[in-house]
């Protein structure tokens, strides 16, 4: 058989848009990448009607329904007492849930309002999924193969009950059930619009055949999410090499990364294989180079330091950029940018160097120099140079992308160096 899911968020905030449901996408993410598509996400208030004609709907087409939401313990919670109405059940005390929100509430040195009892009153023929994070505890019920999962709607409590309890789970109890093999697997690419990679990939019916490929573009990047259904997961993973391959021999080194990857990391790693280390110098970014490299733990044995050099005094003084350079060709320049990488590798005696100058705007631009022109200097032993970019017209676009497009450059220089 095929096995499909369904997902409900529950929640008035939700609705009027004072929060947004992030958690669906998770759920559908992750239940995906088990091999559960789902077919269907719905938001819905905090009424017993919508829940129970949802609950209806679940029971008849879908194997899997995913609730979020509701599990509170005040008077607007209306998960439990709806799931036991309609499955026409009663609210049992659980005492190691009970004990388990006492301990909780100990521990934050506080003493446990009598309201958050009723959490602990579980469905009699549902079964405890255990909340690490918080006092609402998930509820499992299963009736007939047909899985109903209640969970908390605050992200850091749900996430890892989906992660670590549900999936797991799932996947046991249809394991072997699923009438198909479903594989997702996500290449990265940077540095390339949707359009172009789109172009430069060619036909996209001779690489995926009768398979899925989705372009997923962000400010930072271009996914591509390749779904492939077979038979078996031997041949839903040979289907996908072959067209992993085909993507790799057109797309090159746009691509430099899978799943989670982060561009950093990705360049960190390069530079620890080579043993090579860098220095930043950053104008319009502002720091953020600097910022997404020491995220990465262990950039020390790379990153030698970074310079912000924001003002002109600042370039000239911290990193020996020319006056005359400032004066004949101004900050935002190749000729600046070239200086600025230069002088902050000779500073550190680094490697590799990059930097950046740019116009983030909103304010600034000229029609020579528009808001979005940046220039991102590179600098080694061999030489220096700087490229020319137009990043965008909103501040946050201009300085996300030019770090991006730094690191990137970056990845690109290290990569030719096989020595």
């Amino acid at each position: 058989m095929r096995i499909n899911a369904k997902v409900i968020s529950i929640g008035d905030e939700l609705l009027i848009g004072q929060i947004i449901n992030s958690n669906s996408s998770f759920i559908a993410e992750k239940l995906y990448s088990a091999g559960i598509p789902v077919k269907r996400i719905v938001t819905i208030g905090d009424t017993e009607k919508e829940l129970l004609d949802e609950l209806t709907d679940s029971l008849k087409n879908f194997n899997v329904t995913v609730i979020t939401g509701g599990l509170g313990p005040t008077h607007d919670d209306i998960t439990k007492p709806v799931l036991m109405k309609f499955f026409k059940d009663k609210p049992v005390l659980n005492k190691k849930v009970l004990n388990k929100v006492k301990s909780l509430f100990k521990s934050r040195n506080q003493v446990m309002p009598e309201v958050n009892t009723g959490q602990a009153m579980i469905p009699s023929k549902s079964e405890v999924i255990w909340n690490d994070n918080g006092t609402a505890p998930g509820i499992w019920i299963n009736n007939n193969n047909k899985i109903f999962i209640a969970l908390p709607g605050v992200p850091y409590e749900m996430k890892p009950m989906i992660t670590e309890i549900v999936l797991p789970k799932l996947s046991n109890l249809f394991k072997n059930k699923n009438e198909y093999t479903f594989l997702s697997k996500t290449i990265l690419t940077t540095g390339i619009s949707e359009s172009d990679l789109y172009e430069k990939l060619g036909d996209i019916n001779e690489i995926i055949g009768k398979h899925k490929l989705a372009f997923l573009p962000s400010a930072e990047l271009v996914k591509l999410r390749i779904d492939v259904t077979a038979k078996s997961k031997k041949e839903a993973l040979l289907s996908y090499k072959k067209i992993e391959k085909k993507i790799l021999d057109k797309a090159g080194n746009f691509v430099f990364g899978y799943e989670d990857d982060k561009l950093e990391k990705v360049l960190g790693e390069l530079l620890k294989k080579k043993k090579k280390t860098l220095a930043v110098a950053e104008s319009c970014t502002g720091g953020l180079i600097s910022a997404k490299i020491v995220d990465i733990p262990g950039s020390s044995d790379y990153f030698l330091g970074g310079v912000c050099a924001y003002a002109n005094d600042a370039k000239k003084k911290l990193l020996d950029v020319k006056n005359n350079s400032l004066k004949k060709f101004g900050a935002v320049s190749e000729q600046v940018a070239i200086e600025m990488a230069e002088g902050v590798r000779k500073k550190f005696k680094s490697d590799y160097a990059i930097s950046t100058t740019g116009i983030a705007g909103p304010t600034g631009g000229s029609k020579v120099k528009p808001v979005g022109l940046v220039y991102i200097g590179f600098s080694d032993k061999n030489k220096s140079y700087a490229l020319k970019f137009n990043l965008g017209d909103t501040r946050m676009k201009v300085i996300t992308r030019a770090t991006i497009s730094a690191l990137n450059l970056l990845r690109k220089e290290v990569l030719k160096n096989n020595s």
